[in-house]
């Protein structure tokens, strides 16, 4: 035996440790009949993830093995809303999730939060707006958290009307924090698809600022977290049809559309950035939401949400990785 290990040890010394096989991407498959989910958060205290639903009035979460549970169900709701952007709001142990109802007879926004331990819900706080007139409405979208439980949450209509942010603080109190100028500056070509959505997914980076991506414009926009105001980040190349975003904790800006994930980084604050890769995704099962799981592996949630209602019942959370870094991995090892 002494020999086999001598000579096995002298393989390594000459030949190098054999090089580490990746594992593929970790995919989760879950089943929920209808469920079409178009948020997506994360739970670290659980490592859990948290999907919204298009169709019901109903939070579940989703574990890495795949299994599915009701989080939240609130039948106080008013019928017909659709749970939309999920944040998870670390200091005060709460999901946040955003509502709307496209219903013309009732419209409805609203900010609402759950404690995660009791899973009560602590507040819903309706959204203030001002009326169009041509009666288009609101639309309460994407949600972010900072460090002291204030909670911003876009407007997506994406007309002048529109584009703008609230602000909801841990009480539930609404106000609208920001309507930049900025945000209803660039053209926006009313015949492409999804004109009509403006600013979408937002990130809470430090105590000095927010950024958030709009839809119809493919623009970045970096907004001070203290007076609302806005400047464009000066990219390389717009970002078509961004939906979600999320910021490792590398400070790497994740940007989802249902065609791409976009990986972002800068070196002055954002300022200015670049795109350094992108990776293509599934377009018919139509990534919406991007989220940071363990270990800052990088999730995208493919719920199928342009399909309609059509009895579906498996959808999926999915790991995309840069293919850049995995190369640059290679080299360093």
């Amino acid at each position: 035996m002494s020999s086999i290990i001598i000579f096995l040890f002298l393989l390594f010394i000459i030949a190098g440790p054999i090089p580490s096989i990746a594992k593929n991407p970790h995919v989760i498959h879950f089943r929920s009949l209808n469920l079409y989910p178009e948020g997506l958060a994360y739970d670290p205290s659980t490592q859990n993830f948290i999907v919204s639903s298009l169709y019901h009035s109903t939070l579940h979460s989703v574990s890495e093995a795949g299994v599915i549970e009701t989080l939240i169900s609130d039948p106080s709701l008013p019928p017909n809303i659709t749970f939309l952007g999920l944040a998870v709001d670390k200091l005060n142990n709460r999901l946040l999730a955003a509502i709307n109802s496209a219903s013309s007879l009732s419209p409805f926004n609203a900010l609402a939060a759950y404690d995660l331990s009791s899973r009560q819900r602590v507040f819903l706080s309706l959204l203030p707006s001002t009326p169009s007139d041509d009666n288009r409405r609101p639309v309460a979208n994407a949600v972010t958290v900072d460090f002291k439980g204030n909670a911003y949450v876009t407007n997506s209509l994406g007309y002048p009307e529109g584009n703008f942010i609230w602000k909801v603080n841990p009480e539930g109190e609404a106000s609208i924090f920001s309507r930049a100028p900025l945000f209803t500056q660039f053209p926006v070509d009313r015949d492409a698809p999804y004109s009509y959505s403006g600013l979408n997914g937002i990130a809470y980076v430090s105590n000095r600022y927010l950024l958030v991506v709009q839809s119809n414009t493919g623009k970045l926009f970096k907004v001070d977290a203290h007076d609302g105001t806005a400047s464009n980040v000066l990219l390389g190349e717009d970002l078509p049809f961004a939906d979600g975003i999320a910021i490792r904790g590398d400070g790497v800006l994740l940007v989802v559309s249902h065609k791409k994930l976009w990986f972002l980084k800068s070196d002055d604050s954002w300022e200015h950035g670049v795109v350094y890769d992108k990776t293509d995704l599934d377009v018919e099962k139509f990534a919406t939401s991007v989220v940071v799981g363990r270990e800052d592996r990088v999730y995208v949630i493919y719920g199928s949400v342009m399909e309609g209602k059509r009895g579906r019942e498996w959808f999926a959370i999915a790991e995309v990785r840069s293919e850049k870094e995995s190369e640059d991995d290679k080299k360093t090892n």
